[in-house]
């Protein structure tokens, strides 16, 4: 089965007529694997425990066609990777790290999320790379190397908009090997998270879909936190028809009411400034693409965004600051740097910072029940490569300003591929399912569009 096949639907389907099984699928997953020059998509990896995973998944096969095998999970027998920022029983977390990783040994129990997963039936093919402490958004890492696109170097389906032959393009981060596992077909969909946009970069990046979910969603147990206040869990995949089928393991007990969206807001170019030409012309399909679903679409002022890497970098760095203290000597030069500038924001400056969060949240919450949806770029640029020389906190801070506002509002979002780069909308807080629903909309029209 060819890799760009490879969406929860058709694999489903596959599964459900017999022509494939949880244990095909997962070899098939297997021999994909690491595929990437730097060969660490995977940070963790034991092909014969996801075997044994895969045939206690079968174990628990219905009848086949009938109501047993219809009623399964969604993600029953697919190949699903996971950050390797959550514990998996008799597996090392390291988080990016050499340090946690030789510190805390093998997990003992698995992570919550990790748990659902199981639970579902979906077969784990490993623990994926991450920029160090999911704190970045390139996945550069000087410890467990870079993480490049895998379809640069192979004979692998290029993402929209990209080049084979382009040398050292980065997969973007934090969640990079999620996205790189995705793109070489290790798995069918990826488990990442995003505090600042390390599901919407690599999203953009690689020509995936994405979805992070709304503040609060899941529980961290077993997972390790960058900064709780924005610590949100989420997927990497392949086509926007699969958007549904991944709300229900961050809140599987939580039945929203369905909304119908009628219209969306969508930010003026002025925010654009900075932009690659191909991200801007990307911007104007994506309006159009919605419009054709019949949403009306305004432009919204979001010149109040300004102060957004204001309030988001201090938060984040004094939260992280206090989850790895102790440690900062441990880690490379740049993030270390800013958990000591973390560590000595004091009480009264924190203070003032989260009624500046609390007042950003509300209006972000007021523009939205406006508008009901928000769309702009994901990220501003089409490529990030390693080793121009560049400055990691340069590029850091370019592509923040983009991320950050729908961090601080706490909001689910939608990563869009587009034929360069990707476009981010997001919706109203715990409107996941609807905003999801949507996406999958979107994800059929291009489908009967190009079939």
């Amino acid at each position: 089965m060819a890799v760009n096949s490879w969406t929860i639907q058709k694999l489903r389907r596959a599964l459900l007529s017999g022509k494939a099984t949880p244990a095909s699928l997962a070899e098939l997953a297997l021999s994909r694997s690491n595929r990437n020059p730097g060969r660490n998509t995977y940070l963790w990896q034991d092909a014969a425990w996801t075997r044994t995973e895969a045939a206690r998944v079968e174990s628990t096969r219905g009848a086949d066609g009938g109501e047993g095998a219809e009623a399964r999970s969604a993600l029953w027998g697919m190949p699903i990777s996971v950050k390797d920022c959550f514990d998996l029983a008799g597996a090392p977390t390291s988080c990016g790290v050499k340090f946690y990783r030789d510190l805390n040994g093998t997990a003992d129990e698995d992570s919550w999320l990790v748990e659902q997963l199981r639970a579902g039936g979906a077969v784990i093919t490993g623990k994926t790379h991450l920029h160090p402490l999911a704190y970045g958004i390139t996945g550069e890492n000087p410890e467990f190397g870079d993480c490049l696109q895998p379809a640069f170097y192979s004979d692998l389906p290029l993402p929209p908009g990209l080049q084979h032959g382009t040398p050292a393009t980065l997969t973007g981060g934090s969640s990079s090997g999620a996205a790189a596992s995705v793109l070489e077909g290790s798995a069918v969909a990826a488990i990442g998270t995003d505090t600042g946009g390390s599901i919407r970069a690599p999203a953009a990046l690689c020509g995936l879909a994405g979805y992070r979910s709304t503040h609060g969603r899941g529980d961290w147990r077993g997972g390790a936190h960058l900064a709780e206040s924005f610590d949100t869990m989420g997927w990497l995949f392949r086509d926007l028809e699969d958007a549904p089928l991944l709300a229900q393991p961050f809140a599987p007990a939580l039945h929203a009411e369905m909304v119908r969206y009628s219209s969306f807001g969508f930010v003026e170019e002025s925010f654009l400034h900075d932009c690659d030409a191909e991200i801007v012309a990307g911007f104007r399909a994506a309006i159009q693409e919605l419009e054709s679903l019949g949403l009306n679409a305004k432009p919204v002022d979001v010149t109040w965004w300004a102060d957004a890497l204001e309030i988001f970098g201090p938060i984040q760095a004094w939260e992280a600051a206090r989850i790895h203290a102790g440690n900062f000597e441990h880690f490379q030069p740049a993030i270390r740097e800013r958990m000591e500038w973390g560590a000595r924001i004091t009480t009264a400056e924190i203070i003032a910072l989260r009624v500046r969060h609390a007042e950003f949240r509300a209006r972000m919450d007021e523009v939205l029940a406006a508008n009901e949806l928000l769309l702009l770029p994901s990220i501003p640029v089409t490529r990030l490569v390693a080793g121009e020389g560049q400055s990691q906190t340069d590029i850091r801070m370019r592509l923040l300003r983009y991320t950050t506002p729908f961090s601080l509002g706490g909001v689910p979002v939608v990563a869009i591929p587009c034929s360069a780069g990707g476009m981010q909308l997001a919706g109203a807080r715990d409107h996941d399912e609807s905003l999801l629903r949507l996406a999958a909309r979107l994800g059929a029209q291009r489908n009967k569009t190009s079939a």
